[in-house]
């Protein structure tokens, strides 16, 4: 039975196929639309016909009325009948012509929405741990969800409305040209004022925008952090306080929100179409009065003047729509944008590894300028040899072991498998080939057997998994839950104990059966019984692999072809256990404290 598959490679086309414009949220977005040129194409032509029927209607109109009040010569049953035709046939074409706009746009819309979605989490797989332990989850997922959508409003209805507008300005226009030209003066009045009471409208809305989308965010990260550390906050009754805090970040968030209230409130555009009609009608009626413009054409014109009600109208929403998705591709883009030192290397090495790992005078720090928290590391690790490393809280045991699959890149030195520098390897085929298990495992909310195959890329038999898991020493207590290897287990594993938790990590290290494994610390939080259990699914997840083992679990180092011990960052001394009980007083009063 297979659990997991890869996705397949149409999910991944838009992240991956080519690099997307990222110099401004305007240049982004048309580098993703630029994929889909024949639907814009559809919606371009769609809706300016639709605005080309819509204004030609009432001039139909007006040419009706003429034919009643005789100013037009000819049958007038004959002439209304083709005039009630020709607006019933601009009607329906018209019908037509909004649907593929509205159909054309709609798709554009959502798969923009998708593309961004699925390149800014294909970009947070490939950003650095350095990147994300400086990221606030709840704001990366405001943007990510919420964000993204903005994108997606802005083109559908946001852009739809805003071209639908422009044209409902432009089509007008040109028809009331046809019947005077002397009647272009309201209409391109209210043009010239439009335009620059949307330069004042947009010039106020912009900052008041990025600001709701930030205090979003701030709300957004507030949330999730006291869920996620639910059970801190009821430990130490800090309830009060976060509540405090989330009402806080809840009035910001809501004050910005009525700022952009009062901005949208003062919008002129609304009182300068009534002031254009009205001017429109007085000077529809002086021309009539002097004999220069028939009834027809003064109805005609009227109604043309009331079909630029729409863009007055809808301009106060479709800007909002659209300054608001800017501002969300630009939240979207700083992440993208933002620098991590970690590199893909989609064309580098690739090839199996036989699991010799070097380290030649290695140093690290993080980026933020600090003191090296490794410095001068050097030792050699032979395909299938297990490395001990033992050292006190806090010198760098962990991090060390981070530099081998580049969840960190080193500052100094250079690291080799097999020869490779890992910088130079492809980063796939580097992690692919190692697993780490770590004393906080983390399990994912799914079902047992989809986190034992997870990190596989192909198809996994239940047989497969069942096997990892009796290696593992972990099929007995999965067949005791209710679903077995179906049973879903909570977010980050809490419904299964420490020791299960370990097990499962230990069946998913078989399972992807890595050339390096890395244990850091694996048994240090269970008792006895379960260690017992712990070590034995550990003694055959060590066999034919290189091993990299943090602990001070004394019957794990005895095993190690070689100890590492550490101090404040370099290698004192390094041997096997008995050397180093004989030749480092260190060593020894480590093991001295140590319940071993």
């Amino acid at each position: 039975m297979a659990v997991q598959t890869i996705p397949p490679k149409s999910e991944f086309r838009v992240a991956t196929a080519r690099d997307y414009d990222q110099s401004s949220p305007v240049r982004w977005i048309w580098a993703h639309l630029a994929e889909y040129k024949w639907w814009l194409a559809a919606f371009f032509f769609g809706m300016t016909v639709t605005n080309i029927f819509n204004a030609a209607i009432p001039r139909q109109v007006g040419a009706a009325f003429n034919v009643v009040t005789g100013e037009t010569v000819g049958e007038p049953f004959q002439a209304i009948a083709s005039l009630g035709l020709i607006v019933v046939g601009l009607a329906v074409g018209r019908f037509f012509c909004d649907t593929l706009a509205s159909l054309s746009i709609e798709v554009v819309g959502k798969r923009l929405e998708r593309d961004g979605r699925s390149e800014l989490y294909l970009n947070l797989l490939g950003k650095s741990q350095t990147f994300h332990n400086q990221q606030r989850v709840g704001d990366i997922m405001a943007r990510a969800a919420n964000d993204v959508r903005f994108v997606n409003e802005m083109m559908t209805p946001g852009f739809s409305l805003l071209y639908d507008s422009m044209m409902a300005i432009l089509m007008p226009i040109i028809f009331i040209a046809f019947i005077d030209l002397r009647l272009l003066l309201a209409p391109l009045a209210f043009c010239f004022f439009y335009y620059f009471a949307l330069r004042l409208y947009m010039r106020q809305l912009d900052p008041v925008s990025d600001a709701v989308r930030a205090r979003f965010g701030d709300m957004n990260a507030t949330l999730n952090e006291a869920v996620s550390g639910i059970e801190v906050v009821k430990a130490a009754g800090q309830e009060r306080q976060e509540l405090g805090k989330f009402i806080r970040d809840a009035r910001r968030y809501r004050d910005m929100f009525v700022e952009q209230g009062e901005v949208q409130a003062r919008y002129i555009p609304t009182l300068l179409i009534g002031v254009a009609i009205a001017g429109a009608f007085v000077h529809g009626v002086y021309l009539l009065n002097l004999g220069e413009l028939s009834l027809g054409d003064l109805i005609a014109y009227m109604g043309l003047m009331w079909v630029l009600r729409w863009p007055a109208f809808s301009s106060y929403f479709t800007f909002y729509l659209v300054q608001m998705g800017l501002s969300g591709a630009e939240r979207i883009l700083e992440l993208l944008k933002a620098e991590t030192e970690l590199d893909q290397n989609s064309a580098g090495y690739t090839a199996p590894m036989r699991g010799e790992i070097v380290f030649e005078n290695v140093s690290f720090r993080h980026g933020d300028g600090t003191d090296d928290l490794l410095r001068n590391i050097s030792f050699r690790a032979q395909p299938g040899e297990t490395i001990a490393i033992v050292g006190q809280t806090g010198s760098g045991k962990s991090t060390m072991t981070k530099l081998v699959n580049r969840t960190y890149d080193v500052a100094d030195g250079r690291i080799l498998i097999d020869g490779v520098d890992v910088r130079d390897w492809n980063l796939d085929s580097l992690r692919s080939q190692i697993s780490i298990i770590e004393q906080d495992i983390f399990l994912f909310s799914r079902t047992v057997a989809e986190n034992i195959a997870f990190g596989l890329g192909q198809q996994v038999s239940r047989a497969d998994i069942e096997r990892a898991a009796r290696e593992a020493q972990a099929h007995s207590f999965i067949l005791h839950f209710k679903d077995g290897y179906d049973t879903v287990v909570g977010e980050r594993g809490v419904t299964l104990s420490g020791g299960q938790r370990q097990r499962i990590a230990i069946a998913r290290a078989l399972l992807t059966d890595p050339r390096i494994l890395i244990l850091d610390d694996a048994t240090s939080a269970v008792d006895s019984a379960t260690e017992d259990e712990i070590q034995k699914a550990i003694k055959r997840v060590l066999e034919g692999r290189t091993t990299l083992l943090i602990t001070h679990r004394l019957s794990q180092i005895r095993r190690a072809d070689r100890v590492l011990l550490i101090r404040r960052g370099e290698i004192v001394a390094q041997g096997t256990h008995e050397e180093l009980m004989a030749s480092s007083r260190l060593y020894q009063r480590i093991f001295a404290r140590y319940d071993i």
